[in-house]
């Protein structure tokens, strides 16, 4: 899985590269001296508002989406081993209030599911391990919130770059037909706005599928770290006889 993610991030990003690469050649006779964002800004301003537009607000509102989740996921990362020798300690003490109090102070979905299996202890295992996966549902949800609409932007930022081009591609056929003459002069502007705005919208689908994979990777390390760890947390209250 790890693999294949590597691997799409290195597609992605050589495409994007290869991209870039494009628009810079095409702008070489009016800024050869000019930044990779000026070429950018200037293609941007010939594709047309209209269209360029709606592709930016997709890209800053996908950028958005992706920032949160990846600060709210580095904020959940817990390092499950430290916590479960906490807690292993606590109930070695037969302190059960204060091994709940370790899983309660310590942020992240794992320690919110080791407090739920803690505080149902004294039902019994049976217990424990059903407030674990009910929980742990929960808190997957709460992992995934906003991803629905990263894969929105990243599906609609090409559309509207297609859509731009089907429009440019018309609006080329309107002058051929106004002049009547298929001079390439004629509809040579016409075609480059139509191409810019479907490079423009897969360039932004490309940036926000780069941090969208991530923040998927980020999910599947989170959500193996809390399986292991409330496997240990029972095999921990069992050891210290929390049953009995």
């Amino acid at each position: 899985m790890r693999k294949l993610v590597v691997l799409s991030v290195l597609f992605c990003l050589l495409s994007t590269v290869g991209a870039l690469d494009l628009l810079a050649q095409g702008a070489e006779e009016t800024a050869e001296a000019g930044s990779i964002f000026q070429v950018l800004k200037e293609k941007f301003i010939e594709g047309g508002w209209q269209f360029m537009s709606l592709v930016l607000v997709c890209l800053i509102l996908g950028l958005a989406f992706c920032i949160e989740r990846i600060i709210t996921l580095n904020i959940a990362t817990t390092n499950t081993d430290k916590l479960i020798n906490r807690i292993d300690e606590r109930l070695a003490d037969g302190d059960l209030e204060g091994a709940k109090e370790v899983a309660r102070s310590t942020p992240g979905p794992t320690a919110s599911i080791m407090y739920e299996g803690l505080r149902n202890a004294p039902n019994g295992p049976e217990a424990v391990e059903k407030a674990i996966v009910s929980y742990g549902s929960v808190q997957m949800g709460l992992l995934e919130k906003g991803l629905v609409w990263i894969s929105l932007f990243i599906a609609i930022a090409p559309m509207l770059g297609f859509m731009g081009t089907v429009i440019g591609m018309i609006g080329a056929f309107d002058k051929i037909e106004a002049v009547g003459d298929i001079s390439p002069s004629i509809v040579a502007g016409g075609i480059k706005v139509a191409l810019l705005t479907t490079v423009f919208g897969l360039i932004v689908a490309i940036i926000l599928q780069i941090f969208y994979n991530y923040i998927v990777s980020k999910i599947d390390g989170i959500v193996n770290k809390m399986e292991d760890a409330s496997i240990g947390l029972v095999d921990v209250m069992a050891r210290n006889g929390v049953w009995k």
